[in-house]
């Protein structure tokens, strides 16, 4: 009964909001749903599938739980380093107008952080940067730009007084950098990309997918960058097939689209290579 009772809550949700659950690694996701259901009281999926749909909160938090939202400034500074230090220099160099996409941003902590560094750079006017996530609450406080002290424990001490403010126990994103992060909901697996990009940050997402699923997240991923464009992982999705998908590795965690050197649409762009 109970395999039976969340295969039909699966397409329950399916069918109701889109999202599709059965991309998700099963024994992850039914283990912190069953969790949930229990915990507000319901014997059944069905029980509890029935119930959300008249309770936005109960909806709300169901989505809050399915899509992992934890997030901090700066996660993994190492990772962020090399990005500053040598991609973004070679992208800059290319281009100014740079075309950036936090993917499942959460609750903006990523996208902020990539604010902050286009801003070092000197290039964040000029940038068109994208945040989108599934978890429209996720958005609201995104959008909001009110953190907990905690999560700024990695950002580096210039960009924390530049780029903060401290309002009670919280701390407020500079409006500098909330004007230029255009959010977005967005379902990855379901919803067509925009494309053109030059950088994509996906990062502490893919590892939660199936195999399938993956699959074709790197496939649109791809398409979504520009020849030379960055995708940009988290430290446990390394893609072992990157060629696969038109990636070639440039670094842990750092993948290039591949560039057609022969392409005529290309004879006018500034070429890089792995090293």
């Amino acid at each position: 009964m109970g395999d039976i009772d969340f295969t039909r809550f699966i397409e329950s949700v399916k069918a109701y909001t889109s999202i599709d659950l059965s991309q998700y690694k099963e024994t992850q996701m039914k283990r912190r749903l069953t969790t949930l259901r229990i915990k507000r009281g319901y014997d059944t999926f069905a029980a509890y599938f029935e119930a959300m749909k008249s309770d936005k909160a109960l909806m709300n938090e169901f989505l809050d739980r399915m899509t992992i939202n934890v997030s901090e400034f700066w996660r993994n500074g190492n990772r962020w380093s090399i990005l500053v230090d040598r991609f973004l220099p070679e992208l800059i160099a290319n281009n100014r107008n740079l075309k950036v996409w936090s993917a499942a941003c959460s609750t903006g902590e990523e996208p902020y952080t990539l604010a902050m560094i286009l801003a070092e750079k000197r290039v964040l006017q000029d940038a068109y940067l994208l945040a989108s996530d599934l978890d429209e609450q996720a958005l609201e406080k995104a959008k909001q730009g009110t953190y907990p002290v905690r999560s700024v424990r990695e950002v580096p001490p210039s960009y924390l007084h530049k780029y903060f403010r401290q309002q009670d126990e919280t701390l407020l994103i500079a409006d500098e950098l909330k004007k230029k992060v255009t959010f977005k909901k967005q379902n990855l697996l379901v919803d067509t990309f925009e494309s053109g990009f030059d950088l994509i940050v996906c990062r502490n997402v893919i590892i939660y997918f199936t195999d399938e699923a993956k699959d074709l997240l790197f496939h649109k991923f791809a398409r979504a960058l520009k020849p030379g464009g960055l995708l940009f992982v988290g430290s446990t999705e390394q893609i072992f097939n990157p060629s696969h998908y038109q990636l070639e590795t440039v670094d842990t965690f750092f993948y290039r689209k591949q560039v057609d050197v022969g392409s005529p649409s290309n004879a006018g762009q500034k070429q890089f290579f792995s090293v």
